[in-house]
């Protein structure tokens, strides 16, 4: 965890995720290499050691669970544990959510052949991951999705897509999109220029309402109206140069069968990646006030989001045009709880943390108002975003599956 007078959260923010307690004597791991229908490779660890009639699946748009940290516990517990990554492992520049569902599928089927009961944990951006599979596998018949966020056709009713028996969430935001939403600063003027700004909506300037780390800012009502709304301009304007950007390649394209040029093949095979400069600045990350919490100063990266925000560490912070509106366009993408929890019917729990500094109590209320569920168990445990202090948060959530799950038989 993070040491004194450090920017950063934690000592090795790769390892976040990662158990902090050994597996049980006996547990036994079985690689999977999951194949999709559109030549897509997914991959998976079968945590097992007790015969069991459910397994609890975990996976995450882009991030390692390969060793979740919730695995020796429900593995002592005596449940089976698919642990998935997708084909887009540590990559959100080129991630299309709308593609993933086949990894997910992939996982599920697996689950299915294998075990009696499958359960779904969510757990971070996995959480509206699942939320997003469960919308498209438990849709009416031939009422699935037909295309990708950029328009382009992606029928989803041409796959097999099972459903599950439960949906749990843990530390689950509402979407990547969503989260982007609330993070991204709306001073910037010129997406090509990272020192651009805006000083009427620079959060970090004191005449505005910031104070010295670490101590929480004051912003009024009035700034705050004024800086969200234009949150949402922004990410609409990037949604725009997206759009533009593909049509241009889809130009090209054209012309390219009909026998155009060079020049035209090369169009209309380039990515025009995009960059987007500082992508954290929430205001809740420096106002405390603001959607109170137990959580402390600073926010998922670290604690001093006013120099985070300008440095290299970020989401979203080099994305091709079609992952832009797939994954983390706020108002583009069709993978948010806000759009997909309408048809989660399964019951549900929901489990946040107290001093998430990434997920705030309006958030997880979000999923709950969301999910269509009418079994839904909610509960609050100390810890932050990834559950440390470990042996109370994690530990915690954990136990709370483990309950959830025995209620549910």
């Amino acid at each position: 965890m993070a040491k004194s007078g450090r920017v950063g959260r934690y000592d090795n923010p790769y390892a976040v995720a990662e158990w902090h307690r050994p597996l049980p004597a006996g547990t036994q791991c079985e690689p999977l290499t999951l194949e999709t229908p559109d030549r897509g490779i997914a991959h998976g660890w079968h945590y097992h050691r007790d015969k069991s009639d459910t397994v609890v699946m975990l996976m995450h748009p882009r991030a390692n669970f390969s060793r979740h940290y919730c695995v020796p516990g429900l593995v002592d517990a005596g449940f089976g544990v698919l642990c998935v990554n997708s084909r887009w492992l540590n990559n959100d520049a080129s991630l299309i959510h709308e593609r993933v569902l086949l990894d997910v599928a992939e996982g599920v089927k697996w689950a299915r052949a294998h075990y009696d009961r499958v359960v779904l944990l969510g757990n971070s951006g996995g959480g509206s991951l699942f939320t997003f599979y469960l919308s498209q596998a438990l849709a009416p018949e031939g009422e699935r999705l037909t295309h990708l966020a950029t328009g382009d056709p992606f029928d989803l009713n041409a796959f097999e897509m099972p459903g599950a028996d439960l949906m749990a969430y843990v530390a689950a935001h509402p979407g990547e999109g969503h989260y982007l939403l609330h993070a991204i600063d709306p001073s910037v003027t010129d997406e090509g220029d990272p020192l651009s700004c805006d000083p009427a909506l620079d959060l970090f300037d004191p005449a505005n309402g910031f104070a010295p780390p670490p101590e929480p800012s004051l912003y009024s009502d009035d700034f705050l109206v004024e800086y969200r709304a234009a949150q949402r301009a922004r990410v609409e304007r990037i949604d725009g140069v997206a759009r533009q950007r593909l049509a241009q390649k889809n130009a090209a394209r054209e012309r390219a069968r009909s026998g155009g040029s060079t020049a035209d093949r090369r169009a209309a095979t380039v990515t025009d990646f995009m960059l987007i400069y500082r992508t954290d600045a929430d205001p809740r990350a420096i106002s405390l006030a603001l959607d109170p919490s137990d959580r402390d100063y600073g926010s998922l990266w670290g604690r001093r989001p006013d120099i985070i925000n300008y440095g290299a560490v970020g989401f979203s912070r080099m994305v091709s045009p079609e992952a832009w509106l797939s994954t983390w366009s706020g108002t583009a993408s069709q993978a948010e709880i806000a759009r997909t929890g309408a048809r989660l019917t399964l019951p549900a729990l929901v489990v946040e943390y107290a001093g998430d500094n990434a997920i705030f109590p309006s958030d997880s209320q979000l999923i709950v108002d969301s999910i269509a569920s009418t079994e839904i168990t909610r509960k609050t445990l100390p810890g932050d975003h990834y559950g440390f202090p470990a042996d109370v948060g994690r530990d915690g959530a954990v136990e709370e599956v483990i309950a959830w799950l025995g209620r549910m038989t």
